[in-house]
């Protein structure tokens, strides 16, 4: 996150424009920093020396490192941290910087005395932005008298970059009591406390686009069902690892169905913490114990199932999902399909999932837990009530233990967790087709 932060400084100060910041991220990609740019900016050797190294290169026909030690600059100590540090982004960042801008590596380390200076950093935050420690960079940005305030943050940002982006920044966390949007979808979890998380976008719309296709793996250029759909599976993935963590101390919550909203107003004390996607800002909220109201009139939000297919003789089996995320149906109709399964039909709730069954009379049934109308604990009672022998396997976000325990009392057979890990589904599956 130093990249983004110090490169956002870098252009208010005029020192760099935004063009060549972004020409900086693009070289980012397949640059290998340099061992010598590597023991400047540790501190190992001075520009100078790096320089003398250089020419003896030339002379020696040897690698960097190797005349480093043995003309005495470094130790071989010193030359496995800087080998170790050659994929990090902040010597990448400043390589580029120095080269493509012509600014001294000696003169970069001033602005980053400045920047520091500027925002009240201190050398600790300094380095907790170079080595991108999310947990030290949320207490710095996102800290909350208010409990779980941070820790909710910090699992949004790590999923954030483990399925969108590692070209982010963010802001000050601000204490409010109304928040305009254009675009929100969010979940609740009640129980021993209750607990509201969403994204939402106010203007540029990107940031929140950019979170729907990287944890999809889609390439959605507007708003829509779809949208609102992978933005709230994402939130339904932080909600359930918020979940387990809480269950650990002995808070027990139950994930709520997911909402969206458009162009209205969330009312009630709750944070809101500036998410800068590639510049495109996103806004994260989050209510503990609050009388937040995230909207008054939520989205009609239902993604149409697709058809079934009809079984051949080569099929493993018939199976029917039932899930009202029609991005989920899609991941899992995908997997089970190359794993030589047909997809006999699809539902979006428990109340249309029991009359698929009833009418499909599938092999085997892939059932989520979190759904409005009927969830999927009570859908499953259903379906034993009309089948005992059914054989069902739940899906569930992680931290819904209870139902799962409950589901598995039932009579369902196994339990898969999102997101999806292919080799587990299809594992799980092929173990529950293979019983009799």
């Amino acid at each position: 996150m130093f990249c983004q932060l110090f490169g956002k400084y870098l252009v208010e100060e005029n020192i760099i424009s935004a063009g060549e910041l972004s020409s900086i991220f693009e070289k980012m990609k397949s640059t290998r920093a340099k061992l010598g740019v590597i023991a400047v900016a540790c501190g190992f050797i001075t520009e100078e020396q790096a320089e003398e190294i250089n020419k003896l290169q030339t002379k020696k026909d040897a690698r960097f490192g190797d005349i480093a030690v043995s003309e005495g600059y470094i130790t071989k100590e010193q030359l496995d941290e800087v080998l170790g540090k050659q994929g990090n982004a902040y010597i990448k960042f400043v390589q580029i910087l120095s080269e493509s801008c012509d600014i001294p590596i000696s003169e970069i380390d001033s602005c980053i005395e400045q920047f520091k200076k500027d925002n009240g950093f201190t050398d600790d935050d300094i380095e907790a932005f170079k080595q991108d420690d999310i947990d030290s960079i949320v207490s710095i940005f996102a800290f909350s008298s208010k409990p779980y305030i941070t820790e909710i943050a910090g699992l949004v940002l790590r999923n954030i970059t483990r399925f969108v982006s590692d070209n982010y920044y963010i802001g000050k966390i601000e204490h409010v009591q109304s928040a305009e949007y254009k675009s929100l979808s969010g979940q609740k979890c009640v129980g021993d406390m209750d607990v509201t998380i969403a994204l939402m976008s106010k203007d540029n719309p990107q940031g929140f686009i950019d979170v729907a296709n990287g944890y999809a793996g889609s390439d959605l250029k507007t708003i829509g069902d779809e949208c609102y759909d992978a933005v709230g599976e994402f939130i339904n993935c932080v909600s359930g690892l918020f979940s387990t963590a809480t269950a650990k101390k002995g808070i027990n919550l139950e994930i709520q169905p997911q909402f969206s909203y458009e162009n209205q107003v969330a009312k009630g004390e709750s944070y809101v913490l500036p998410i800068f996607i590639s510049n495109s800002e996103l806004d994260l909220l989050i209510s503990v114990d609050s009388n937040l109201v995230p909207g008054n009139m939520p989205l009609a939000r239902k993604m149409q199932a697709n058809a079934g297919s009809d079984c051949n003789a080569d099929s493993k089996g018939n199976v029917l999902i039932i899930d009202d995320s029609g991005m989920s149906r899609k991941m899992l109709r995908n997997i089970l399909e190359e794993a030589g399964y047909t997809i006999i039909g699809e539902a979006t709730d428990g109340l249309e999932g029991e009359l698929a069954y009833k009418q499909y009379q599938p092999d085997l049934v892939t059932l989520d837990i979190t759904m409005p109308n009927l969830d999927g604990v009570e859908c499953l009672k259903r379906i034993m009530d009309y089948d005992p022998a059914a054989k069902v396997i739940m899906i569930t976000a992680a931290g819904q233990q209870n139902k799962v325990i409950q589901s598995l009392k039932l009579g369902a057979k196994k339990f898969v967790t999102k997101p999806y890990n292919k080799d587990d589904v299809v594992k799980n599956i092929n173990e529950i087709m293979e019983q009799n």
